[in-house]
């Protein structure tokens, strides 16, 4: 957004969606972000000089360890096609040429030409803000076969450089060149700018393409120069390092506005230099994964050999739209939805057990229901009937966004080895006659409800060699320990959710409601790993104090109300997790999960 007016298009958007739905989330995950940022200052304040060097201690030799995985012994080149959409709608209608425009509509823009960035219209945006920004903006609806086939003439492009190129989307890919370069004698520079020209020549359309010693670095490069340009840098430490030294973190992909911000805000940091030299705060304010990430980038130190291609673990579809809260319409979306991803299914010769539905709410809330069935599917109709159970438990509600997933794939040797948790809590035969209906545990926000109907020939499969041989015994997984608590269901074979557990929910979106620790709601591995601490924390006792899982739903429920209203007496790490004990040899003393249900 060089030479945008960036005051003028935040005063715009601040007038235009203020008091909308968008414009609350907004100012509700500001506020969380603000906590954040705010407690984070806390733990920084709490440091002592000592501890920050022992931070930088520990920071010096993962960097030590970083730099022997350098490699510079490979070419990377990262291409990007300029403004993609517009481009091929300025190809198929000339008459678009040197006049604003963009791709989609009124709720939202996909992309923008040049012309139509200059007045600080970009993707992303609603259609109606981006007319206040440039009025004589121009719309034309997007058209995913024509930019497909285009896409499809600029791979063939691709593959005589490297065969094994990586495709990010339609407009984007990563390419190999080190064998082009050394077999034809070619600088980079070289291969470069003929591989622009050939894609011109084919399609007419023009592309930016960046290259470095890995793909980190080349996909920041290939933005330096747009449009239509290049830029190099060279296969040298000290050349890397001068490239990034200077570089704005967030040009970096996995470095957000969100921990942009909170660099900044609570390190001063801004550039990847500064990555290197507040070694020792990062170290000890974020995660070991997340530190291992920053000095990566502040070192320029990227992926460099080509990723072995791993088995697909799932197929999506979703779709934005204008705000639907009539059943019909949600019900519409779901069946387009349900027949766009079996015509992918079947075009990739995949069948999956576990179907999950994403929502996004008016509000902007995202919800996630999943389902696993004790069979395949992938066509239409088997995948819209799982899928509208699901969406009709939630209802009633208005939607903006619906997305549908297929996952654990026929052949998934990790969800077909996998026991599920409702297996260490089954007493007896479960299977029944008839069919029964699984119901998990509603009234909170931790425990979603739905239903799903199961059958005599699912648990006569997974009997089969007297274990379940499919995982597919708990036929329903909602993301969080605590689902394995169900509803008695016909057979009495399931206990009921504790109802302390069943009570937990997040107050004001922010404190657990039974040890009242503050999570905001975007650090959702955090929250996720706090629910499961409570489950273990019930398990704990419950093994501690010899409980009986044959027990009946009353002695569930005043054991339960006993454990869950006592303090813990062990400790608790900073992140709501139970410390192992420690023997006296100095080793843990680790249980297995079978241990918390053994019925010896």
């Amino acid at each position: 957004m060089d030479g945008v007016d960036k005051e003028k298009v935040q005063r715009v958007v601040y007038e235009m969606s203020k008091g909308s739905k968008y414009f609350e989330n907004e100012k509700r995950r500001e506020a969380l972000v603000m906590q954040k940022i705010q407690h984070m200052k806390s733990q920084s304040a709490l440091l002592t000089d000592s501890d920050v060097k022992n931070h930088e201690k520990a920071a010096d030799i993962k960097i030590k360890n970083l730099e022997t995985q350098r490699d510079l012994s490979r070419i990377w080149m990262h291409v990007d096609l300029d403004a993609f959409y517009a481009a091929v709608e300025t190809l198929e209608n000339p008459t678009l040429a040197g006049k604003p425009m963009a791709v989609g509509g009124m709720s939202m823009i996909c992309t923008a030409n040049y012309e139509a960035r200059k007045f600080g219209v970009r993707a992303a945006m609603p259609g109606f803000i981006a007319c206040r920004l440039c009025p004589d903006l121009i719309f034309v609806s997007p058209n995913f076969e024509k930019y497909t086939s285009y896409s499809e003439k600029v791979r063939q492009v691709f593959h005589d450089y490297d065969p094994n190129f990586l495709a990010r989307s339609l407009d984007e890919a990563y390419l190999d060149i080190t064998d082009q370069c050394l077999s034809r004698n070619m600088s980079s520079e070289e291969v470069a700018e003929e591989l622009r020209r050939r894609v011109y020549d084919l399609t007419g359309l023009t592309c930016s393409a960046g290259v470095a010693p890995n793909r980190m670095i080349a996909k920041v490069c290939s933005d330096v120069n747009k449009p239509n340009g290049q830029f190099i840098v060279p296969n040298d430490r000290a050349a890397v390092m001068a490239f990034v030294s200077s570089l704005p973190i967030r040009k970096i992909g996995g470095i957000g506005k969100v921990t942009e911000r909170i660099l900044k805000e609570v390190l001063s940091v801004s550039v990847c230099e500064d990555l290197i030299d507040k070694r020792g705060l990062i170290s000890a304010l974020f995660s070991s994964i997340s530190t291992d990430f920053f000095l990566s980038v502040g070192l320029g130190i990227g992926g460099s050999t080509t990723p072995v291609e791993e088995p697909r673990k799932s197929l999506s579809c979703e779709r934005t739209f204008s705000e639907i809260s009539h059943e019909d319409g949600l019900f519409a979306k779901l069946e387009e939805l349900a027949d766009n991803l079996a015509r992918e299914l079947e075009s990739e010769e995949l069948q999956g057990r576990t179907i999950t539905l994403k929502l996004k709410t008016a509000t902007f809330e995202v919800r996630t229901r999943s389902l696993t069935l004790p069979f395949l599917v992938c066509r239409k109709e088997d995948l819209l009937i799982h899928a509208s159970k699901l969406l009709k438990a939630e209802l009633p509600l208005s939607l903006r966004l619906m997305g549908l997933r297929v996952s654990h794939f026929q052949g998934d040797s990790s969800f077909l080895n996998q026991r599920t948790l409702a297996e260490y809590f089954s007493v007896g035969n479960s299977a029944g006659s008839g069919s029964s209906e699984i119901s998990l545990a509603s009234g909170s926000s931790v425990v979603p409800s739905f239903t799903a109907e199961v059958s005599d020939k699912s648990a006569e499969l997974s009997q089969k060699n007297g274990k379940n041989t499919d995982g597919t015994n708990s036929k329903i997984r909602d993301g969080t320990l605590v689902d394995c608590f169900f509803q008695g269901t016909d057979s009495g074979s399931a206990l009921d959710c504790p109802p302390l557990l069943k009570e937990m929910r997040w107050i004001d979106d922010l404190q657990c409601s039974l040890c009242k620790l503050e999570i905001p709601s975007f650090l959702e591995t955090e929250r996720q790993e706090h629910v499961d601490f409570h489950f273990a924390e019930l398990l704990q006792r419950r093994y501690a104090d010899g409980f009986d899982l044959e027990a009946g739903s009353q002695g569930v429920e005043t054991q339960t109300r006993r454990h869950l209203s006592q303090p813990y007496k062990g400790t608790l790490s900073k992140r709501g997790h139970i410390d192992r004990a420690i023997d006296s040899k100095g080793k843990r003393k680790c249980l297995s999960i079978d241990a918390f249900f053994s019925k010896d």
